[in-house]
């Protein structure tokens, strides 16, 4: 069955920690087309099971520069945020934009890291306005403000920052986890739809 065929019943629309599937609306290169070129472009070889990838492996140096950028976002831990809550601000950027599938991936991130389940499952069955303590309060008010428009992102988001333990880095990289997935939502969100975990 074809993701268009789907019956919206049959869409996972609530937000969840589950790992769920992605079906692109536009045919993505099947793992035999791929070259030495798209397979350099994945960077990671697991990546060629995925058909999101498969799909950005059409245009290989693009994949190639987005993804060294989001692998030196997200892995890079020579100081700065902490790996789980970079992944909260992802989180909490592909909760405020409805990307289903990417909020999971970071949510489950964030949860495992963290430790803190509870408070990740908060964010995903209440909203970017639930109740979190003041340094968590402070990462996913900052994250959403500039997910809105770069123009809502104060002094005042950058204070709360500050005030809660953030030093220039970890601010630094809050700001390019939520800006990056502000994009990659938007892409995702534009070529195709998430499915159901496997049964």
């Amino acid at each position: 069955m074809s993701v268009l065929d789907r019956s919206a019943a049959e869409r996972p629309f609530a937000f969840t920690t589950d790992q769920l599937g992605w079906e692109p609306w536009l045919a993505p290169l099947i793992e035999e087309e791929l070259t030495d070129l798209h397979r350099e472009a994945l960077v990671d070889k697991a990546r060629a099971k995925s058909p999101y990838f498969r799909l950005l492996a059409r245009d290989p140096e693009i994949l190639q520069a987005r993804t060294k950028t989001d692998n030196d976002i997200f892995y890079n831990a020579d100081g700065g945020l902490p790996r789980a809550e970079r992944e909260l601000a992802a989180a909490a950027t592909s909760r405020h934009n409805g990307c289903v599938f990417c909020a999971s991936v970071h949510a489950r991130f964030a949860s495992h890291y963290s430790k803190r389940h509870d408070d990740v499952q908060r964010l995903l069955d209440e909203g970017v306005l639930a109740p979190q303590d003041e340094r968590w309060r402070a990462i996913i008010d900052a994250a959403v403000a500039l997910t809105a428009t770069p123009a809502a992102l104060t002094t005042e988001h950058i204070d709360a920052l500050r005030a809660a333990g953030l030093d220039d880095l970890a601010i630094s990289d809050l700001l390019h986890a939520a800006a990056f997935f502000n994009w990659a939502n938007r892409l995702m969100l534009s070529l195709g739809e998430p499915t159901p975990p496997a049964a």
